[in-house]
């Protein structure tokens, strides 16, 4: 009975040793970094894609091109430029080492496609955490201006929205014509998407601003990191704007009978010669009737500008019984002598009242 229970005892923990990967300092979630050498074999068949660019990123591709082609040679990865088509392919060779370079090349020439700057751009082949999205944005709204609008509202005043949306997110954000182009951790990228897609469908960008702020005040507080965060977050309720109120139906609309008859047709030309008869008459006679009308025209215009020119040479009528005269009130009628008298006069009357208030002051003292 002795030996059954040592024989259980020894079959029971047979399989549970000490191993390799249970070390608490090992991060299961880290992804190894694919070096030159691992792939044993090289690729089977060749991949290839290609993406078109438009006219006026010409120039700068060409003057970047070798620095392109060197970088993704590091990889194993060949490249064309073809300025005819107005296409950029990237495709694999014997010497590709990484069979991830080729996707990574793919989301590279998207991003040089969509205006991102090289440098920039150059990040997604060097750094296996970045990854890229574009982002269409021209489906969302019909109308040009309300796009326009909405586009401005995501860029914000000097590029202010952005930026912070930048920060946030940890992406990098660049907006060009009807794309948005995105470069960052995939979480961030996620985010990011969610965010212009709502600004296209007229929720403000600020509001999510806002969201992401506070989440990221919450996740450095060891205390609440593990939380439900609900409670802090701010809810934002969508405002139903009124209708504009039908306008009421005139008199005359009201009294518009109904008829189930379409209404009669506009008369064609055809139509119209054919009831004055012209219609029917030979090429002879409609010019010479075209020509009869023409005169009749000039001979009309004539007889006005000869009119106009001879009412210069027409007196006028004289009126029998002349306005009388204003009276010269005015100063600005008065002959200079008058006006002199008038001051000295004025003067006078002051000079008088002056020596009349003396002599009663005088009295009373």
């Amino acid at each position: 009975a002795g030996t059954m229970a040592d024989k259980k005892k020894k079959k029971k923990g047979s399989h549970r040793k000490d191993k390799p990967w249970d070390d608490a300092s090992i991060d299961h979630w880290k992804i190894e970094k694919f070096e030159d050498g691992e792939m044993k074999a090289p690729l089977l068949e060749e991949s290839s894609f290609a993406t078109l660019f438009p006219k006026y990123r010409e120039a700068y591709l060409q003057e970047i091109w070798p620095q392109v082609t060197s970088l993704l040679k590091q990889h194993g990865v060949r490249c064309e430029l073809n300025l005819i088509d107005g296409t950029m392919t990237v495709m694999t060779t014997r010497k590709t080492w990484d069979p991830w370079a080729i996707l990574k090349a793919r989301d590279f020439i998207k991003l040089l496609s969509r205006s991102v700057p090289f440098p920039q751009a150059s990040k997604i082949i060097l750094d296996d955490e970045i990854a890229s999205d574009i982002i269409k944005i021209g489906g969302f709204v019909r109308s040009k201006e309300r796009f326009v609008t909405r586009r401005q509202r995501l860029i914000g005043p000097k590029g202010d929205t952005l930026k912070a949306l930048e920060l946030l997110t940890g992406c990098y954000l660049l907006v060009q014509g009807n794309t948005v182009a995105a470069m960052g951790p995939f979480q961030g990228l996620k985010t990011a998407r969610r965010i212009i897609e709502d600004c296209m469908k007229n929720v403000h960008p600020v509001y999510h601003i806002k969201t992401l702020m506070i989440k990221r005040e919450l996740a450095n507080d060891p205390a609440l990191k593990e939380e439900n965060w609900d409670r802090f977050l701010p809810q934002f309720k969508a405002k139903k704007t009124k209708k504009p109120k039908r306008k009421k139906p005139t008199t005359a609309e009201k009294e518009r009978k109904y008829t189930p008859f379409p209404p009669e047709p506009t008369p064609r030309k055809v139509d119209l010669e054919i009831e004055s008869g012209e219609y029917f008459l030979s090429a002879s006679k409609k010019k010479e009737k075209e020509q009869h009308e023409k005169a009749e025209r000039t001979a009309a215009k004539m007889r006005e500008k000869k009119r106009k020119r001879e009412e210069a040479f027409i007196a006028p009528k004289e009126d029998d019984h002349p306005s009388k005269r204003r009276k010269s009130n005015t100063t600005e009628e008065r002959s200079a002598t008058q006006l002199a008298q008038a001051l000295l006069s004025k003067e006078k009357k002051k000079g008088a009242g002056a020596r009349k208030k003396k002599k009663m002051s005088a009295a009373r003292g």
